[in-house]
């Protein structure tokens, strides 16, 4: 199932995207409208309102949103977690390539995220080196803690795209990632949430970026260090994870500040980045 959020009539819904056609989700009052309720109140309700719903539209009448358009927490995301990725960042940097032994974790504001059609809006008063990631990025359905390898994967109530978009210039500043990863529009998600039953294996997508139609990243899923499942697992010793956290699982080789000569997105670039079996993202620079 597609679950996206959208503006239609002026109004921000729910829907469900079958082939072309939006099955917009009924605004009754007993139903969820919003898509971090619908998360917490879990497929059940999905299924209620889809069955009450009496509005069908195409899909080209409406404005996608993002899927969650203002996350209740910081987006959740890893670093280095494709070794071809970490390998060209020590090396573009003049350092010794070390693996990460344990994950590199760091956080995007809520204030971050855009639909997926939006505009990544550039700021050369903050930075002059604004950089693209592919990632694939899973949202969690069911909490807890001390969550099992084993186990992981059913605490997932979907997964989206997302372009971690990072202003390098920043990050290698202030010598943490969190302000270079936190611009504002700097987290184009969507075009929908995929919910988990039609994702059997997370680990065998292939994920792929182009910038103004020419192939920067090319990889697979499969190339993590660390998968979906141990990802939910580590990140839950200690810390409690919630319906509607979303976290990012990393980018692969072919960023743009890794290459020679450097890239990096001008006003002008249109970058577009795609999961297989998810869908793309396609984002105007300004």
């Amino acid at each position: 199932m597609r679950l996206i959020t959208c503006e239609y009539d002026r109004k921000q819904r729910l829907g469900i995207v079958e082939g072309e056609v939006v099955k917009l989700l009924s605004l009754d009052e007993q139903f969820p409208n919003d898509m971090l309720e619908l998360i917490r109140d879990g497929s059940e309700q999905i299924s209620s309102a889809s069955a009450a719903s009496e509005d069908s539209v195409l899909l080209t009448e409406v404005e996608l949103l993002a899927p969650i358009p203002r996350p209740l927490k910081n987006i959740i995301c890893l670093g280095l977690n494709y070794a071809d990725h970490a390998r060209e960042s020590f090396a573009a940097r003049g350092r010794e390539v070390v693996l990460p032994e344990h994950m590199v974790v760091f956080t995007k504001a809520p204030t971050t995220v855009i639909g997926p059609y939006a505009e990544i809006q550039i700021d050369p008063s903050f930075s002059v080196q604004v950089d693209w990631e592919v990632e694939l990025a899973f949202i969690i359905g069911r909490g807890g803690r001390n969550i099992s390898v084993e186990a992981a994967l059913q605490h997932v109530f979907g997964y989206t795209v997302i372009n971690d978009v990072s202003a390098r210039d920043v990050q290698n500043q202030h010598k943490q990632f969190f302000l270079g990863k936190s611009m504002d529009t700097s987290c184009p998600m969507g075009p929908w949430i995929v919910t988990a039953d039609e994702i059997k294996d997370p680990q065998v997508l292939d994920l792929r970026t182009w910038v103004n139609g020419e192939l920067k990243q090319d990889s697979n899923t499969r190339k993590h260090i660390f998968d979906v499942a141990r990802t939910i697992s580590i990140l839950s010793k200690g810390m409690t994870l919630e319906p509607g956290d979303v976290i990012s699982t990393g980018t692969p080789a072919g960023v743009g500040f890794a290459r020679t000569p450097a890239e990096f997105l001008q006003p002008g670039d249109v970058v577009e980045c795609e999961v297989e079996g998810i869908g793309r993202l396609r984002n105007g620079v300004i």
